[in-house]
C-alpha cells in the first residue's frame, strides 16, 4: 500500500491473526488501497469521518463505507481482499481478525453472535450499523494518541479490545449508551445538537458560551464531550466542515470564489483562499480549473 503526503496508511499487528489498519486521506482526491486477505478472516470497518467504498469483482460491485457507520464482512467460501477507495477528508479503521482468534474471544457468547453459531460457520456474513458515541471515542483515540513509538502496539491493543467490548455488548442493558466520558444519553443528544447548530449557523456561529447555554451543558462538558465524540475541537470541526462544503460548492460550478467565501462565513476572500490552500494544498481557483 502506497502513501503520499495527502494520505496515510498504517498496518499494526496486534497479535497473531489480529491486525488493525488505519486509513486517512486529507487530500482533494480519493486514494485507493489494496491488501490481500484470506477467507478465514473477519473484517470490521469503522468510518470515523468522510466515506469510502469497498470494491469487489474487478469493480463490478461495491459497498459504501459511510461516516459514523460500522461494517462487518466475513466469507469463509473465498478470499476477500480489501480493495478500498478512501474519499477526500476521510478516516477509516479496519480490524482483521482470524475466525479462530475471534472465537477464542467470545467462546462463551458464541450463541449471541450470528456468524459464530454452528449453523452459520460456513456461510458468508454481512452487517452494517451506526457507530455509538462510546465506539467513536475509542476510534478517535486510536487515531490521535501521543505516545512513544515503543508503546504504540500496547496502547493500540488495549483500545482495540475496548472497542470490541463496546461493539459486542452483551449486558442486559445493551441499549444504554456506554460512553466513558458522557454520563448519559441525554448529554450525548446535547453534544449532537451542538454539532447541528454550528452547521446550521456556520456563517454566524454562536460563541462557545452561547452554544453551551443553548444546549444546556457547562462549557467544559461541551468542549470535552464534543472532542471525545467527534475527535476534534468545535472550532476545528467547523473549519473542516466549511472548507469541505466550499469544495462541493466549487465542484457545482454555480459560484465564484468570492461568493463561496461569503456563503461559508468568511469576511474576506483572502482569508478563505489561505485556509483552503492550507487544507487542500492548492487555491480554490486552481482547484476549480482542474474540474
Amino acid at each position: 500500500m502506497k502513501n503520499n503526503s495527502k494520505s496515510f496508511f498504517k498496518d499494526i499487528q496486534i497479535e497473531e491473526g489480529f491486525s488493525l489498519l488505519k486509513f486517512q486521506n486529507t487530500g482533494g482526491d480519493k486514494q485507493s488501497f489494496l491488501k490481500e486477505v484470506s477467507s478465514d478472516y473477519i473484517q470490521f470497518f469503522f468510518c470515523i469521518k468522510g466515506s469510502g467504498k469497498l470494491i469487489f469483482n474487478n469493480g463490478r460491485y461495491g459497498i459504501d463505507v459511510l461516516e459514523n457507520k460500522s461494517l462487518v464482512l466475513y466469507n469463509p467460501l473465498q478470499n476477500l481482499p480489501i480493495n478500498i477507495d478512501v474519499n477526500s477528508n476521510s478516516k477509516i479503521i479496519t480490524l482483521l481478525i482470524s475466525i479462530k482468534k475471534f472465537h477464542s474471544f467470545f467462546s462463551n457468547f458464541a450463541t449471541y453472535i450470528t456468524f459464530l453459531k454452528d449453523e452459520n460457520k460456513s456461510k458468508k456474513y454481512y452487517s452494517a450499523k451506526d457507530l455509538q458515541p462510546g465506539e467513536l471515542v475509542v476510534l478517535n483515540q486510536v487515531f490521535k494518541y501521543n505516545l512513544h513509538a515503543s508503546l504504540e502496539k500496547l496502547y493500540t491493543k488495549g483500545k482495540v479490545y475496548e472497542l470490541l467490548s463496546l461493539y459486542f455488548n452483551f449486558s442486559e442493558d445493551g441499549d444504554i449508551d456506554s460512553c466513558p466520558f458522557l454520563e448519559n444519553e441525554e448529554n450525548v443528544d446535547k453534544i449532537k445538537k451542538s454539532k447541528e447548530i454550528i452547521i446550521e449557523r456556520m456563517t454566524d456561529p454562536p460563541s462557545l458560551n452561547e452554544l453551551a447555554a443553548e444546549v444546556g451543558l457547562s462549557l467544559k462538558k461541551l468542549k470535552d464531550g464534543f472532542k471525545q465524540i467527534y475527535g476534534e475541537t468545535i472550532f476545528n470541526f467547523l473549519l473542516e466542515y466549511k472548507l469541505d462544503y466550499s469544495r462541493k460548492l466549487l465542484e457545482s460550478k454555480k459560484y465564484n470564489v468570492t461568493e463561496i467565501s461569503s456563503l461559508i462565513g468568511y469576511s474576506t476572500s483572502s482569508h478563505y483562499i489561505a485556509a483552503f490552500k492550507r487544507k487542500f494544498g492548492t487555491t480554490p481557483k486552481k482547484y476549480l480549473g482542474k474540474l
